[in-house]
């Protein structure tokens, strides 16, 4: 095992990996409960949904560490579970209604262009094409949507309808004991982060679910029905695909959007950790180690699409366990294994309430926005794009939204600038394609 993960030549030992792997596990394994509480309103099964998310978590983490050597668990990510999500549920009221088999075999679809990409190396390419405070406007826009969907879960935010058709946000009545128990979460996870205590999410989470409990706020035996301690995988949707219906209801965006997210998110995550874990004090051995965390992480977005859940990426929380030492793959091969042995405690996860999970949902958001520093706001040029990216995506509902306005207004106003000697901006002509092609869209589709 300490040649197998060069754990001496990387600094570190057996048990600073293992210690490092249940860091990283914690901070992480709050998805386990609210994974399935997002994606069961498009239709899936709850137990599927966890299964799914404990599998590819466990499987694609140990992947990472087995032929990377690399330090960085995966799980189903945030944002874009919300947005494949967001997409069926919003369908529904359309002629042309979304399911989720079609939903995961957008998913895998995007897998499909990830490898590809990946292979090519056009993802550095396209890395490149994209400014960065545009990249972190998309981050901060994401974790804006993540708030914004804990927000309405857990009745914090509501929306009033009016006699003329108008509707308007406004607070949630406070006689509403989802709202409490919410608040209760945020504010101790917020403790907890506060106090520095490693998998503050996740003891939050723990600590609202027992107040619950014990205050009678969660039915129990509703919450256990048809739940066991022995994993049912006859629920699960593998290979769940619809392949005429993505094509027949036009899903193309979708599975750009998905592509485009998980692109910007991963290479940020995978370079983030690897600075942080001196990977990258050897600049081409590190950069070869990224790339292959890079590939596992493509096989990971398909991989987890073909056992029935969303998107699943590399996890930023990771950099939890390296702060704790880990520097080498026996780190994430821990992390996968506590994953694995979670498929036994559905029970456990099934009592977790709402509340609890809208507050992890309202916690990734502040975590997320902590990108926004990292926009020059103060040049208009990369100011309004990222402000568009940022506020269209919660506003609207919608990701795609957000990242296709963002890159429109780039050209547009990088391109005046350059013409009139305002300025001189790179505008990389992928980005040029990327605008002729939302405005295509937008134009044969309206705001469809």
């Amino acid at each position: 095992m300490r040649s197998f993960f060069r754990l001496k030549e990387l600094g570190t030992n057996v048990r600073t990996e293992v210690m490092a792997g249940l860091t990283t596990f914690m901070t992480m394994a709050y998805i386990l409960a609210v994974n399935p509480i997002i994606l069961t309103p498009t239709g899936l099964d709850w137990t599927a949904v966890f299964l799914a998310t404990a599998l590819a978590a466990g499987i694609f983490s140990i992947a990472m560490g087995l032929f990377v050597n690399f330090p960085v668990a995966l799980a189903p990510g945030m944002g874009l579970n919300a947005y494949f999500a967001s997409v069926i549920i919003a369908s529904a009221a359309t002629d042309t209604p979304i399911t989720p088999a079609m939903g995961l075999t957008a998913v895998f679809l995007s897998g499909i262009i990830f490898i590809i990409l990946t292979v090519t190396q056009v993802r550095q390419m396209l890395i490149t094409a994209v400014p960065d405070s545009l990249k972190h406007a998309i981050t901060v826009g994401i974790g804006l949507f993540i708030a914004i969907i804990g927000l309405k879960n857990s009745g914090i935010m509501t929306i009033i309808a009016f006699d003329n058709g108008d509707k308007l946000i406004t607070l949630g009545s406070f006689h509403n004991e989802t709202v409490v128990y919410t608040l209760l979460a945020v504010a101790l996870i917020a403790i907890l982060m506060v106090l520095r205590v490693p998998g503050a999410i996740l003891f939050g989470i723990l600590g609202t679910t027992v107040v619950a409990l014990l205050t009678g706020h969660v039915n129990v035996k509703e919450a256990l029905e048809g739940k066991t301690w022995m994993p049912d995988f006859s629920t699960m949707n593998v290979w769940h695909f619809d392949f005429a219906g993505v094509f027949e209801v036009g899903l193309i965006t979708v599975i750009l959007t998905f592509t485009f997210v998980e692109l910007f998110d991963t290479f940020g995550t995978l370079v983030g950790t690897a600075n942080r874990a001196g990977i990258m004090k050897k600049p081409e051995e590190g950069k070869k180690r990224v790339g292959k965390a890079m590939l596992v992480d493509a096989v990971a977005v398909g991989g987890g699409a073909m056992l029935g859940t969303s998107t699943v990426t590399a996890y930023v929380e990771s950099s939890a366990g390296i702060a704790q030492g880990g520097r080498s793959g026996l780190t994430a091969v821990t992390t996968g294994i506590c994953f694995l042995l979670a498929i036994f405690l559905s029970p456990i996860v099934a009592l977790v309430p709402g509340a609890a999970t809208a507050a992890a949902l309202i916690i990734v958001g502040v975590l997320m926005m902590q990108s926004v520093k990292d926009i020059d706001f103060s040049d208009m040029v990369y100011a309004i794009p990222a402000f568009l990216t940022l506020a269209l995506m919660p506003f609207t509902y919608s990701i795609a939204n957000g990242i296709s306005f963002g890159i429109v207004s780039y050209v547009l106003l990088a391109t005046v600038a350059n013409v009139s000697g305002k300025g001189k901006y790179q505008v990389h002509w992928l980005m040029w394609i990327l605008a002729v092609l939302i405005v295509l869209r937008y134009a044969l589709m309206g705001g469809e």
